[in-house]
């Protein structure tokens, strides 16, 4: 292997482990055009899958002369399609010279190529790597490879070796480019936006406080409260006239919500807006599901029915740039107080009301009661506060209200993935209807090992039929299943969906007779959306 890839890798193995960052990424020149691929992959740009999986495991099995029963079995087991590809075939016949970047142009060439085509060269390239570069390159082709570094570590770590402020790294590590189409010297020399006028802020993120942890952040006036919404977090830009919308996920969305960019471009003001996209009702001045939000999602062109059926709003909270001038060092003060004087009475701009409280116990009040207006509890922002890069402590926190419980059954088992490939740790849970169960919810977490490992013992003896790796089991382990929100939902059996559901406990003391009827369900949907 060239030693251009090995560097590429130590450097991956170096970022992962958490090691000290600026040593490693000091090598970037070593590195060359490697290094820009080693961004890419720890800003999450990760090409698209360029082989179906269904393939993969047919040529795995194929090049490995065993039996797809046999491939599928083992896959189970391990709970890693790029591991068990790298792990079932033979020893490798030669050695492959590519560089970290002459292989993402192979994957890129991989894509265009016929199927025997693809096939052909995926195998001969697998016969020339060890198993750790098989499973390297098997994650890169499904899209599944992830290492657990943040944004803001590894802006840290780029600033160091450059020089250059963290803050202002993530900048320009933010928004839309493409590492086929972008050099080294686009992202970290000269004017940020005068290589992207699009380019959002990298997004402040809060951090989660429980019931009772309130009262240590200091006094309640320091901060200011507004509803905590369940949306989708998102920048709105105009710049030079042009408009633009971004996810938190730095995808741009902008063609999905035209009635957002016309709305800004009405303001008349270049400036950028952080907030949350929802769909609003307008009668009752709530938001509706987020299963309403999703059919807004993704439709690059939607039409005038959609439009109506499912009218958006932008909820303002805090103003990042106004005229060209980034505001993000300004106290949260006095970018609300600017906020409040660019916006006036748009159509689907909306500006986020600031909840005012003297104590504590007024905003425990407020975030108690947040469920009637349709929000998930509140969020505190220090006033003094700037604008910062991904999550600070000491400056927003989200504050949710009490999530929702019932009591439900497991109806059916699934193996679960990595260190819990061989439990059985998907739950499908289900609640009583005219008599039988009908399944509303999947969960996975929650639970200690211990009793994922009873569970699993009980598992094996009451299994009814087997599905691969799913076991539908008898009904009568009930389960306590939080979650944050509730909605009808057509996709579902059940008529209902429920959002991040997670197991809260085992209540070995409940009988089956007890659990919640999918009426008692659609009644909480009712209350919520009253």
């Amino acid at each position: 292997m060239p030693i251009r890839f090995i560097r590429a890798l130590v450097l991956l193995v170096a970022l992962g482990s958490m090691a000290p960052l600026a040593p490693a990424l000091a090598d970037v020149t070593v590195i060359g055009d490697d290094a820009l691929w080693v961004v890419a992959l720890f800003t999450h740009r990760r090409p698209k899958r360029s082989v179906k999986v269904s393939q993969l495991r047919a040529w795995a099995a194929e090049a490995a002369g065993i039996p797809e029963w046999l491939f599928e079995e083992s896959y189970h087991i391990v709970g890693d399609l790029a591991e068990t590809i790298a792990q079932v075939l033979p020893a490798p016949m030669g050695q492959e010279n590519r560089s970290l970047t002459q292989w993402f142009q192979f994957l890129q060439e991989l894509k265009t190529c016929e199927e025997a085509e693809q096939k052909h060269r995926l195998q001969e390239a697998w016969n020339k790597l060890e198993a750790m570069e098989r499973f390297l390159l098997n994650k890169l082709i499904t899209g599944g490879f992830r290492i657990g570094v943040s944004d803001k570590l590894l802006a840290q770590a780029l600033g160091q070796h450059l020089n250059m402020p963290a803050a202002e790294v993530a900048h320009r590590l933010a928004g839309n480019w493409d590492p086929f189409k972008t050099q080294w010297a686009d992202l970290f020399s000269g004017d940020a936006l005068a290589f992207d006028r699009s380019k959002p802020y990298p997004f402040f993120l809060a951090t989660a406080i429980e019931e009772g942890e309130e009262a240590a952040l200091g006094e309640a006036s320091d901060f200011l409260a507004e509803l905590k919404w369940d949306g989708i977090r998102g920048q709105l830009i105009l710049r030079e006239g042009e408009a633009c919308l971004w996810s938190r996920g730095e995808e741009l969305i902008s063609d999905s919500f035209p009635e957002l960019l016309q709305d800004i471009q009405n303001l008349g003001q270049d400036c950028v807006l952080d907030g949350e996209i929802l769909v609003w009702d307008h009668e009752r001045q709530a938001p509706r599901s987020f299963q309403d939000l999703q059919k807004r999602l993704g439709r690059k062109k939607p039409g005038k029915k959609t439009l109506s059926d499912y009218p958006v709003a932008f909820m303002a909270y805090d103003l990042l740039e106004l005229y060209g001038q980034d505001l993000r060092d300004q106290s949260q003060g006095q970018r609300r107080q600017k906020l409040e004087e660019l916006l006036n009475q748009q159509q689907h701009i909306q500006l986020s009301a600031a909840i005012t409280a003297n104590t504590w116990g007024e905003l425990a009040e407020k975030r108690a009661a947040s469920a009637e207006l349709g929000a998930e509890g509140l969020m505190i922002k220090r006033l003094d506060s700037s604008y910062g890069v991904g999550r600070k402590a000491g400056a927003w926190y989200k504050w949710k209200r009490e999530p929702d419980t019932v009591d439900c059954v497991m109806l059916y088992a699934q193996r679960g993935h990595g260190r819990r490939a061989n439990l059985y740790t998907d739950f499908t849970l289900g609640v009583r209807h005219e008599g039988s169960f009908v399944p509303f919810a999947k969960a996975y977490s929650g639970l200690t090992d211990a009793e994922f490992k009873e569970i699993n013992t009980w598992i094996k003896a009451h299994t009814r039929e087997s599905f691969g790796p799913v076991r539908s089991v008898d009904a009568e382990l009930v389960f306590e299943l939080a979650f944050e929100g509730i909605s009808y939902s057509s996709r579902h059996k059940s008529g209902v969906a429920v959002r991040f559901p997670r197991l809260v406990r085992w209540r070995k003391d409940k009988p089956v007779s007890e659990i919640a009827t999918l009426d008692e369900l659609k009644a909480l949907i009712e209350l919520r959306n009253s």
